[in-house]
């Protein structure tokens, strides 16, 4: 599991994002950026760890394609998509992270730090932050679609045969769809869903 990071300046969290949206695209990520507009503390360079964490900005510290994402109107999705990435070894224990106590994300949090009590709660309080800024898909609605190579020894179902008679030389494909639903999903809910995966799969019902 990956360390994770954190800034000594989690109250910055919120304008430094709004700098994102606000100013032009910088062609590096610097201090001398910072202070450009307007993060002069020696602190605040602990942002610039926190971008790269979450994919704003690359190794070396250019923008990168999430960084003019967020810059449109679907920032806050976008950020989320950027912790869910990011944070992945997070989510991978609790899909639903944003939500959770400080207590559990310490418990995740300390099985990949040395780091003593202090940066564990700095840590935590810089991803509660950014989260505090994003929007997340509630858990239940999210789906996971797979694509991999079917074996070949597997015979294809008689949808994948047609597909292939369509493309008779592109690769054989097999389709996982993983659904994953909230505990707290009406039944209602739950045929719903299985309604519409079958309708974006299999196409409408043929008539009768």
């Amino acid at each position: 599991m990956a360390d994770f990071p954190y800034t000594t300046v989690p109250g910055k969290i919120k304008p430094v994002l709004a700098k994102i949206r606000d100013v032009g695209v910088p062609a590096k990520v610097t201090m001398q950026w910072l202070k450009t507009v307007g993060f002069t503390s020696s602190n605040d360079a602990s942002l610039i760890g926190v971008l790269k964490y979450i994919g704003f900005i690359d190794g070396s510290g250019v923008p990168t394609a999430k960084w003019s994402q967020y810059r449109g109107s679907t920032h806050k999705t976008v950020l989320g998509d950027a912790l869910r990435a990011g944070y992945a070894d997070l989510f991978a224990v609790y899909p639903d992270a944003n939500q959770r106590t400080v207590g559990e994300l310490e418990d995740v949090f300390s099985t990949s730090s040395s780091g003593g009590k202090h940066v564990i709660s700095r840590i935590v309080t810089t991803f509660r932050n950014l989260a505090e800024h994003a929007e997340f898909s509630p858990v239940g609605d999210r789906t996971d679609l797979h694509l991999v190579s079917g074996p070949l020894h597997t015979p294809p179902a008689p949808r994948a045969i047609a597909t292939a008679a369509r493309n008779p030389n592109g690769p054989p494909l097999h389709i996982d769809v993983q659904i994953h639903i909230s505990p707290e999903a009406s039944a209602e809910q739950i045929d719903q869903i299985f309604a519409s995966m079958a309708k974006h799969l299999y196409g409408p019902p043929p008539p009768a």
